[in-house]
């Protein structure tokens, strides 16, 4: 069976800026697929590539087997896409977003009722609400339904729980497994890198670039040099401090701690820590721990990133 996504050399530019720059990947069938990267790395245009949306100023996307250009019409009947802002009917009960999305590709809610009902079960409580009166979890939610109320093959989602609280974020993933589980393709863009763990695989994107595509794991191991966590009652001062440190190459807040890594990969993991213990405490700080830890996707994306420009 041939991939549900195939992408060679796409490139896309508005004007002098470049916001996708040659990227190739393919996503195979029944995966759940996630794009892994900040606000303008490219997420958004490539979506709206794959759904028929934006014409490639160079080479070629096929989905489902069809050329995303000579075969918009045929494709968008097979495709679902929840774009990253809410672009249903505000005015418009939830009742009536759904059915009206169902009537456009000639389906019911009653006869699409089984694809839809992990979802539409919480939302018809809320039938006769307006969609602009719904939580931001809860318009998500519709956005889906209305998104896969078609039975589409594969499913794109860009930035589907930005701006949503942290139990509607788990509770969208949830449902998103289930979908997966029952052979949907998914593909989701997401600037959480937490996120990262739900997906099969992941791409790191960055300024129109893919700087990585693989398991979450294995791009978390993929990590080249010994992750060293720092914690200190003055973080703040102490992040300002290792900057200063001649042999720091990164250094960065990391939730209550400070990642740091050591430019010479000579010396070993332990000696690193001692000396940087050592550095820390000839600054004045005490109450220190200084151990290693296991990368994350977050800890790759930083390091694959760059300098900033």
């Amino acid at each position: 069976m041939t991939d549900a996504v195939v992408v060679k050399d796409v490139v896309k530019r508005f004007g002098a800026t470049t916001a996708v720059a040659g990227v190739s990947f393919s996503i195979r069938h029944g995966e759940l697929f996630g794009f892994i990267g900040p606000d303008g790395a490219g997420k958004t245009t490539l979506f709206r590539i794959l759904t028929t949306l934006l014409v490639p100023d160079e080479g070629t996307a096929r989905v489902l087997g069809e050329d995303v250009v000579s075969a918009l019409w045929l494709l968008r009947t097979r495709i679902g896409y929840m774009p990253g802002r809410f672009s249903l009917y505000p005015d418009l009960s939830v009742e009536e977003n759904l059915r009206f999305f169902a009537s456009v590709f000639g389906t019911t809610i009653a006869a699409e009722r089984q694809r839809i009902a992990p979802i539409y079960s919480q939302l018809e409580p809320f039938n006769a609400r307006r969609a602009g009166a719904l939580s931001g979890g809860m318009k998500q939610k519709l956005a889906l339904c209305c998104a896969l109320v078609h039975r589409p093959e594969i499913l794109f989602l860009d930035e589907p729980t930005t701006g949503v609280d942290a139990v509607s974020r788990r509770e969208f993933w949830d449902l998103l497994g289930e979908l997966k589980a029952g052979g949907l393709t998914a593909v989701v863009s997401t600037p959480y890198m937490d996120e990262a763990d739900r997906c099969d695989r992941v791409a790191l994107i960055q300024r129109g670039r893919l700087l990585a595509i693989d398991a979450p794991d294995a791009v978390a191991r993929s990590f080249d040099r010994p992750l060293i966590s720092v914690r200190s009652n003055k973080r703040h001062e102490a992040l300002r401090a290792l900057r200063q440190y001649p042999h720091t190459m990164t250094a960065y807040p990391f939730g209550e701690t400070i990642h740091f890594t050591d430019k010479r990969n000579e010396i070993s993991a332990v000696r690193q820590q001692e000396e940087l213990r050592e550095f820390l405490e000839s600054k004045g700080f005490g109450d220190l721990q200084v151990k290693p830890t296991p990368a994350t996707v977050e800890d790759t994306f930083m390091a694959r990133m760059g300098p900033a420009e």
